[in-house]
């Protein structure tokens, strides 16, 4: 689908799905003109997946995405898997890696920025945590767990809205599934 405005581009941001896109992230995709996955996609069928909703799909390796993790048959896929992408927009650049290398842990911000100081926005995923750190440049985000995996409370993605010049970006999570009403 594409952004009311022709000239506002409209990019889901996803990560550390292990082999499961929750639907409502799947909803969110269909609103968006493209979208990237920062790793641990743990599947070709997720891959397949994103195809099927946006022609404009740009994804990354993760720790879980290596031959071996993923089904014999699928090797091509996941070793074609760049680990670091970048995608230019309008204003600026987009850097996205896994973040696993920048610390297992918490990566490490100052070392995303330092490495890709380039960019407007580094996205990372790894740690299933949502955060959008805009205390500099370039922003540093992270989109949580758009799977069922560790999602911290429920499934989570970002949106990044870009308008001329312009970028912000949105936070969405939606409630775990699991989690029982009283």
């Amino acid at each position: 689908m594409s952004s009311p405005n022709p000239s506002t581009i409209r990019i889901a941001i996803i990560s550390d799905t292990h082999g499961i896109i929750d639907n409502n992230i799947i909803d969110v995709i269909k609103r968006c003109d493209q979208v990237i996955h920062a790793g641990d996609i743990c599947g070709a069928h997720v891959l397949e997946q994103l195809h099927s909703i946006s022609n404009q799909v740009t994804a990354v390796a993760g720790n879980n995405d290596a031959s071996g993790l993923w089904p014999v048959e699928e090797t091509h896929v996941v070793t074609a898997l760049p680990h670091i992408a970048e995608i230019r927009l309008p204003g600026g650049s987009l850097v996205m890696e896994h973040g696993h290398r920048h610390g297992m842990q918490k990566p490490c911000h100052d070392s995303l920025r330092k490495t890709h100081a380039h960019a407007r926005v580094i996205v990372y995923g790894h740690t299933h945590s949502m955060l959008v750190d805009k205390d500099k440049i370039p922003w540093v985000i992270n989109p949580g767990a758009a799977g069922k995996t560790r999602t911290r409370g429920g499934s989570s993605c970002l949106i990044l809205t870009i308008n001329d010049d312009t970028w912000d970006v949105e936070m969405l999570r939606f409630a775990d599934e699991n989690t029982a009403v009283a």
